[in-house]
């Protein structure tokens, strides 16, 4: 019997994560019958020991909250992206070596570009966490050069604005509750619930806006952009492609069967509601 190739995602909590359900899609559809994924729970302080625990079996790992920063003292190889980002949510194993990488960039700009909003001529971000960064390096891939950050408290923008900084990206900081939501985008990074009470005015003054977000869907913000005529960006799509990527890249291969993946997560989401 062929050996298994393991791969899971890590995070803390990670009961909710669809990433299970979209890597086994992919997986199913490229007739990878040896290959198997898990979701395990790993907080910060369980994370080098989990590590250091994997054998040869181990292709890959996805990282979610709050281990994308804690991992990258834990990787041998960290691409320039991740290193620009801050943060790493994927692990790829072989060879004795432990490389990380960032596919939630590539995921945003997927995501953007699909919903034929790829050009933004002024971007703000909301939050200041890993995927405010993340969200940082999409605009910056996709031609921005400046964006404004708006967050719940302005002394804990230091990540984003250190990434800011690392990418070349000029990023101006403003209390959330005080700002103007004026821009060709807004994409909110905030928690499931975090931009409602903002929705009306984001809707009244950004044309699109991507909301990370993907459970429960529509969100309030979701729906208050399309009353209002504007084009919505829901998070289901980044993280559709950010984890097409990384099975590209842990499998080596580049006929990532994305419409089965999406069929799969659409799946899933369907069942939970």
């Amino acid at each position: 019997m062929p050996q298994l190739t393991l791969c899971a995602v890590l995070g803390s909590p990670i009961a909710h994560s669809l990433s299970p359900a979209l890597h086994r899609g992919a997986y199913a559809a490229m007739g990878l019958d040896d290959w198997r994924y898990a979701a395990i729970e790993c907080d910060e302080a369980g994370l080098p020991a989990l590590i250091d625990g994997l054998d040869d079996r181990w292709a890959g790992l996805s990282l979610t909250m709050p281990l994308k920063r804690a991992v990258l003292p834990l990787l041998d190889e960290v691409s320039p992206l991740a290193v620009a980002v801050g943060g790493a949510n994927t692990v790829l194993l072989g060879g004795g070596v432990r490389r990380g990488d960032n596919t939630d960039v590539y995921g945003i700009v997927r995501a953007l570009e699909e919903a034929g909003a790829g050009k933004p001529g002024s971007a703000i971000v909301l939050g200041g966490g890993a995927t405010a960064c993340s969200a940082l390096a999409a605009l910056q891939q996709l031609g921005l050069s400046e964006a404004t950050l708006l967050v719940r408290e302005v002394t804990r923008a230091g990540e984003a604005l250190a990434a800011a900084e690392r990418l070349g990206v000029a990023a101006a900081v403003q209390p959330l509750a005080q700002a103007s939501f004026e821009a060709d985008l807004v994409i909110s990074t905030l928690p499931s619930g975090g931009a409602d009470a903002y929705a009306e005015r984001i809707a009244a003054s950004a044309p699109t806006v991507f909301d990370v977000a993907y459970a429960p869907w529509p969100s309030p913000l979701a729906e208050a952009v399309r009353r209002a005529g504007g084009t919505v960006v829901g998070g289901f799509e980044m993280l559709l492609h950010q984890a097409a990527r990384q099975v590209e890249l842990i499998t080596g291969r580049h006929d990532v069967p994305v419409e089965a993946m999406r069929a799969a997560g659409l799946k899933e989401l369907a069942a939970r509601s």
